[in-house]
Protein backbone atom coordinates (compact mmCIF):
# COMPACT_ATOMS: atom_id res chain seq x y z
CA UNK A 1 0.00 0.00 0.00
CA UNK A 2 1.32 3.91 -0.78
CA UNK A 3 0.73 6.35 1.54
CA UNK A 4 2.59 9.54 0.60
CA UNK A 5 1.21 12.98 0.30
CA UNK A 6 3.62 16.08 -0.74
CA UNK A 7 2.36 19.46 -0.04
CA UNK A 8 3.62 23.40 -1.02
CA UNK A 9 1.93 25.67 1.35
CA UNK A 10 1.89 28.80 3.56
CA UNK A 11 2.01 28.37 7.27
CA UNK A 12 -2.04 29.78 8.74
CA UNK A 13 -0.36 30.93 11.40
CA UNK A 14 2.64 30.53 13.57
CA UNK A 15 3.83 27.64 14.74
CA UNK A 16 3.08 26.56 18.12
CA UNK A 17 5.74 24.31 19.73
CA UNK A 18 4.55 21.67 22.84
CA UNK A 19 6.10 18.27 24.46
CA UNK A 20 4.39 15.49 25.14
CA UNK A 21 4.49 13.99 29.11
CA UNK A 22 7.55 12.10 27.53
CA UNK A 23 9.08 15.03 26.44
CA UNK A 24 9.03 14.72 22.95
CA UNK A 25 8.95 17.90 21.18
CA UNK A 26 5.41 18.36 18.60
CA UNK A 27 4.19 21.20 16.52
CA UNK A 28 0.72 20.65 15.01
CA UNK A 29 0.05 23.72 12.15
CA UNK A 30 -2.81 24.44 8.80
CA UNK A 31 -0.84 24.73 5.58
CA UNK A 32 -2.75 26.62 3.04
CA UNK A 33 -2.25 24.99 -0.68
CA UNK A 34 -3.93 26.83 -3.62
CA UNK A 35 -6.01 24.84 -5.79
CA UNK A 36 -4.75 24.79 -9.62
CA UNK A 37 -8.01 26.31 -10.78
CA UNK A 38 -9.77 29.46 -9.80
CA UNK A 39 -13.50 28.63 -8.11
CA UNK A 40 -16.91 30.50 -9.32
CA UNK A 41 -16.27 34.12 -8.19
CA UNK A 42 -13.08 33.71 -10.30
CA UNK A 43 -10.44 34.01 -7.49
CA UNK A 44 -8.34 30.85 -6.31
CA UNK A 45 -9.17 28.86 -4.00
CA UNK A 46 -7.51 27.14 -1.35
CA UNK A 47 -7.34 24.38 1.36
CA UNK A 48 -6.57 24.11 4.66
CA UNK A 49 -4.82 20.94 5.55
CA UNK A 50 -3.68 20.07 9.19
CA UNK A 51 -0.46 18.60 9.70
CA UNK A 52 1.32 17.51 12.52
CA UNK A 53 5.69 17.60 12.60
CA UNK A 54 7.41 15.87 15.27
CA UNK A 55 11.05 15.72 17.33
CA UNK A 56 13.72 17.80 16.29
CA UNK A 57 11.72 18.98 12.69
CA UNK A 58 9.20 20.48 15.17
CA UNK A 59 11.94 22.60 17.13
CA UNK A 60 13.02 23.63 14.04
CA UNK A 61 9.53 24.61 12.42
CA UNK A 62 8.92 26.73 15.94
CA UNK A 63 12.30 28.13 15.57
CA UNK A 64 12.60 29.47 11.97
CA UNK A 65 9.47 29.92 10.37
CA UNK A 66 6.37 31.66 11.21
CA UNK A 67 2.71 33.04 9.78
CA UNK A 68 2.77 32.68 6.04
CA UNK A 69 5.95 30.87 5.72
CA UNK A 70 6.16 28.97 2.62
CA UNK A 71 7.05 24.92 3.23
CA UNK A 72 7.15 22.18 1.17
CA UNK A 73 6.08 18.80 3.55
CA UNK A 74 5.93 15.29 2.33
CA UNK A 75 4.20 12.92 4.64
CA UNK A 76 1.50 10.80 5.24
CA UNK A 77 -2.23 11.05 5.46
CA UNK A 78 -3.24 9.20 9.36
CA UNK A 79 -6.66 9.94 10.29
CA UNK A 80 -8.06 8.93 13.71
CA UNK A 81 -11.48 10.27 15.92
CA UNK A 82 -12.27 10.99 19.78
CA UNK A 83 -15.53 11.49 21.51
CA UNK A 84 -15.49 15.00 22.64
CA UNK A 85 -17.15 16.53 25.82
CA UNK A 86 -20.73 15.25 24.89
CA UNK A 87 -19.85 12.02 23.31
CA UNK A 88 -19.84 12.93 20.18
CA UNK A 89 -17.86 11.31 17.78
CA UNK A 90 -15.07 13.29 15.93
CA UNK A 91 -13.21 12.46 13.31
CA UNK A 92 -9.69 13.86 11.83
CA UNK A 93 -7.82 13.78 9.30
CA UNK A 94 -3.46 15.46 9.28
CA UNK A 95 -0.28 14.91 7.65
CA UNK A 96 2.21 13.32 9.67
CA UNK A 97 5.44 15.46 8.31
CA UNK A 98 8.24 12.97 7.70
CA UNK A 99 9.79 16.01 6.18
CA UNK A 100 9.28 20.02 5.93
CA UNK A 101 11.50 22.52 3.61
CA UNK A 102 11.39 25.61 4.26
CA UNK A 103 11.34 27.42 0.94
CA UNK A 104 12.00 31.01 1.03
CA UNK A 105 15.06 32.73 2.59
CA UNK A 106 14.99 34.48 5.79
CA UNK A 107 13.92 37.80 5.48
CA UNK A 108 16.64 41.21 6.45
CA UNK A 109 14.46 41.94 9.03
CA UNK A 110 14.66 38.45 10.97
CA UNK A 111 18.59 38.05 10.27
CA UNK A 112 18.81 41.32 11.94
CA UNK A 113 16.87 40.78 14.96
CA UNK A 114 18.67 37.35 15.41
CA UNK A 115 22.59 39.21 15.22
CA UNK A 116 20.99 42.43 17.24
CA UNK A 117 18.40 40.81 19.71
CA UNK A 118 18.01 43.47 21.39
CA UNK A 119 14.71 45.40 20.99
CA UNK A 120 15.94 48.91 21.82
CA UNK A 121 18.64 48.27 19.56
CA UNK A 122 16.54 47.20 16.93
CA UNK A 123 14.29 50.46 17.43
CA UNK A 124 16.78 52.81 17.29
CA UNK A 125 18.50 51.96 13.54
CA UNK A 126 16.28 50.79 10.69
CA UNK A 127 17.36 47.53 9.07
CA UNK A 128 19.19 48.71 5.99
CA UNK A 129 21.11 51.36 8.99
CA UNK A 130 23.64 48.46 9.90
CA UNK A 131 26.30 46.35 8.33
CA UNK A 132 26.11 42.41 9.44
CA UNK A 133 29.60 41.68 11.12
CA UNK A 134 31.51 38.96 9.33
CA UNK A 135 31.94 35.73 10.83
CA UNK A 136 35.54 34.75 10.86
CA UNK A 137 36.27 31.03 8.81
CA UNK A 138 37.93 28.95 11.18
CA UNK A 139 38.59 25.94 9.08
CA UNK A 140 41.51 24.49 10.17
CA UNK A 141 44.21 22.83 7.59
CA UNK A 142 45.29 19.45 7.42
CA UNK A 143 48.16 18.25 5.41
CA UNK A 144 47.65 14.87 3.66
CA UNK A 145 49.80 13.37 0.90
CA UNK A 146 47.78 13.05 -1.95
CA UNK A 147 49.42 9.34 -1.79
CA UNK A 148 47.49 8.82 1.24
CA UNK A 149 43.51 9.60 0.00
CA UNK A 150 41.29 6.61 -0.57
CA UNK A 151 39.87 8.06 -3.38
Amino acid sequence: MINRTVLVGRLTRDPELRYTSSNIAVVKFTLAVNRTFAGPTGEREADFIQCVVWRKQAENLARFVKKGSLLGIEGRIQTGSYDDKDGIRKYTTEVVCDSVQFLEPKSQTSEFDRDYGSQEYSRSYQKNDYKKPKKQESTPTIDVAEDDLPF
